[in-house]
């Protein structure tokens, strides 16, 4: 059962009362909400700690989703360290339209940062606020479309970006990301606690790179009050297809298998 603090409803709050600050702050979620209403579901994919996994789980629970007859899109919001055009193969020239068009890889809609920078070997330095701008304009001016589910492959931390997120998208919840290691363990039980502070619900937690016994999911679920979704295996496969832009669920049967069940128990 997916957890939440009590979910915000700016509907509910006296506008004469409070701080101008938080008044904007409304407003634009208002108009976000408004803007993103052609998409059934934004699920965010989120973890405190990199290299667990999470751009993975991301991508293939999209493509899961997306074999199972649904129209799913992939927002990238790690701005500065995108990877997710990398993980699908593309290679296409930027776009240049204005307002922003997601590219579509194999059935699947997907904006990214990657996509506006041809040299990958250069950095994305950006302080905060650009990363901020950059993240608005991706919900607010890109044409989605009509969609079943929005998969969001937040960066990890609890900096700018995903404060953002938490603050202005209206998300059905969050899929945690862990490893079975402990230390990953307890940076994603910060994550999940960052989350309910906001208000926002935990639809469970993925255990990746997994012996096949949940271990680190179990003390993450246990700490946060949700579900373990699943566990995805240690399959040196996985880390080869995303190193050659090849979707695992979409070379495997077996990955395939393990990411659908994923996907069942987190659209039940």
């Amino acid at each position: 059962m997916a957890q939440t603090g009590g979910e915000f409803n700016p509907e509910n709050i006296d506008r004469s009362k409070i701080d101008p600050s938080f008044l904007a702050v409304i407003r634009q979620r208002e108009e976000l909400k408004s803007k993103l209403s052609g998409i059934k579901h934004k699920i965010g994919v989120y973890s405190a700690k990199g290299g667990v996994g999470k751009t993975t789980t991301a991508v293939n629970l999209a493509y899961a989703l997306s074999s199972m007859g649904f129209k799913v899109g992939i927002l990238d919001a790690d701005i500065d360290t995108p990877n997710v055009t990398y993980f699908v193969g593309y290679k296409g020239e930027p776009p240049r339209d204005y307002p922003l068009k997601p590219i579509e890889v194999g059935g699947v809609k997907i904006i990214s940062t990657a996509m506006f920078f041809q040299d990958s070997g250069k950095p994305i330095i950006w302080r905060g606020p650009m990363l901020t701008k950059m993240l608005k304009e991706f919900f607010a001016d890109t044409q989605w479309g009509e969609l079943d589910y929005l998969i969001i492959d937040l960066p990890p931390g609890s900096s700018d970006s995903p404060l953002t997120i938490m603050q202005l998208i209206p998300l059905d919840g969050f899929v945690l990301v862990t490893t079975p290691q402990h230390i990953a363990a307890i940076n994603t039980i910060k994550s999940g606690t960052m989350a309910k502070k906001f208000g926002l619900a935990l639809l469970g937690v993925v255990e990746n790179m997994s012996s096949g016994t949940p271990k680190g999911a179990s003390e993450v679920a246990e700490s946060l009050g949700c579900d373990v979704l699943g566990m995805i295996k240690a399959d040196q496969r996985i880390a080869d297809f995303s190193d050659e832009g090849k979707v695992a669920v979409l070379e495997d049967s077996r990955i395939k298998e393990a990411f659908i069940d994923i996907v069942k128990r987190l659209i039940s």
